[in-house]
């Protein structure tokens, strides 16, 4: 995996609102006609819908663009109009409660990805969330494929939305955590076309045991022998782009420690991760620093974004 410049902007310190979506003459931010397989749909304008927009201004969501096979191969991507015209940085999510769905995502609070999509697009990036296919019709390794598949798309068609694939940075929450760590950690899932530039893991899982739960065993298969050979490790010692690792005091104790072993892991591979200890994982306010506690990943991710920009210093 190449190291690449980028900016790594999780702290969602902005609340969300009013999402301005494309109507029916609309075209890419970046100019120029929509490739085959980008497919636009408007939100329903509900009242919900329109209090959850109020400060979404300024932004256009491309919803249910298809970037795979399967019904579940969709995104969504956010974007707000370049003055100048330069490219922006990515900013991809994967985001999941659960390995497991009878056709709905468990997606992470919808309002958080709402605020995230919201506030990249605001400060000059170009965000994209994912849907990803879940067991038990998707086993594992389809959700570290559908990653890569995910990315190889944004390095095909981002720039259309004004984004620059090369600065792309990669989000896992929960479930999605461990289908990103397992995209990093399996090269022989990545595509020619997938780099990414720096990686946020929020509460994941990165190696099931014997006490997997019901969900975990339904992606991974109920034979746990197999679960070393499924994990992140030791393939994500290996990556070498910029990581910031969080967990939550909330979190289950199985995922803080989790967080913890992922952490002394890297450190002693000499890939020491910044780290965030969230005192909250439910409340996006606590989270993302929109309630000013400072306890949050807006620190990090600062520091995260100088360390990177000044890679590409001459």
């Amino acid at each position: 995996m190449k190291k690449i410049v980028t900016i790594c902007v999780l702290a969602v310190m902005m609340a969300a609102a009013s999402a301005r979506m494309p109507n029916p003459g609309w075209r890419p931010l970046h100019g120029g006609p929509l490739r085959a397989g980008l497919v636009v749909e408007a939100d329903n304008t509900s009242p919900a819908a329109a209090d959850k927009a109020k400060t979404c201004e300024h932004v256009a969501f491309t919803r249910s663009i298809k970037y795979g096979d399967s019904d579940r191969n969709v995104l969504d991507v956010a974007a707000a109009d370049a003055s100048d015209g330069t490219p922006r940085p990515v900013l991809l999510f994967v985001a999941g409660d659960s390995f497991s769905g009878d056709g709905i995502q468990a997606d992470a609070d919808g309002s958080l990805l709402q605020q995230a999509m919201c506030f990249a697009a605001q400060n000059g990036m170009v965000a994209v969330s994912i849907s990803y296919r879940l067991a038990p019709t998707a086993s594992w390794p389809a959700g570290a494929k559908d990653v890569a598949a995910a990315t190889s798309w944004v390095h095909q068609s981002i720039d259309l939305f004004g984004g620059n694939a090369q600065e792309t940075v990669l989000i896992g929450y929960a479930a999605g955590a461990f289908h990103v760590a397992s995209f990093l950690a399996h090269r022989e899932f990545q595509a020619d076309d997938s780099d990414i530039a720096g990686v946020v893991l929020v509460s994941g899982l990165y190696h099931a045991g014997t006490d997997a739960s019901d969900s975990e065993r339904s992606y991974l298969g109920t034979d746990a022998s197999k679960y070393n050979d499924r994990s992140a490790f030791p393939g994500i010692l290996e990556v070498d782009v910029p990581i910031v690792l969080a967990w939550s005091a909330a979190d289950p104790q199985h995922l803080v420690a989790q967080g913890e072993k992922l952490k002394a892991q890297l450190c002693g591979a000499g890939h020491c991760p910044r780290t965030a200890l969230l005192t909250s994982r439910g409340s996006p306010a606590s989270v993302f620093d929109l309630d000013g506690s400072g306890d949050s990943l807006a620190q990090r991710t600062r520091q995260l974004l100088s360390q990177i920009e000044a890679r590409g210093l001459p």
